[in-house]
């Protein structure tokens, strides 16, 4: 059983830094897509981005939304399992709860972005909270 374990919400004033942590733990598949989701207060979950990892555990292929492009970075630390979201110069509109994602065997694909569906695994989500 996959589980995801996010942390590092918090609630910061505009134009700070928030790292997000996810803790992998499980089997997911040989090779797997990961990604950050986001829900904003009254709005579905938006894919924030999302990133491959192959069998050899190495990252590649990140992509992002473009309302976060050029301030988050997503990475995967293969040694401790451990997907990462660093947020820098945060907005208020980037105010939401952020879950972490993955679905086995395959790479990340564009619509991976956009379809939540497309996911079997969730973490349970940590909030971010940012003021202007």
């Amino acid at each position: 059983q996959v589980h995801l374990v996010e942390s590092g919400g918090g609630s910061v004033e505009a134009g700070m830094s928030l790292r997000l942590s996810c803790s992998v733990s499980g089997y997911i598949g040989p090779y797997y897509c990961m990604a950050w989701f986001r829900q904003r207060p009254g709005a579905g979950r938006e894919g924030v981005a999302s990133i491959d990892v192959d069998s050899d555990g190495r990252d590649s292929s990140e992509k992002y939304d473009r309302s976060v492009d050029g301030r988050f970075t997503i990475d995967f630390d293969n040694d401790h399992n451990v997907l990462y979201l660093q947020m820098n110069k945060l907005k208020p509109e980037d105010t939401a709860i952020y879950y972490c994602a993955t679905v086995g065997e395959t790479f990340c694909w564009p619509y991976h972005m956009t379809r939540a569906s497309a996911y079997t695994y969730w973490g349970q989500g940590t909030q971010v909270t940012v003021s202007s």
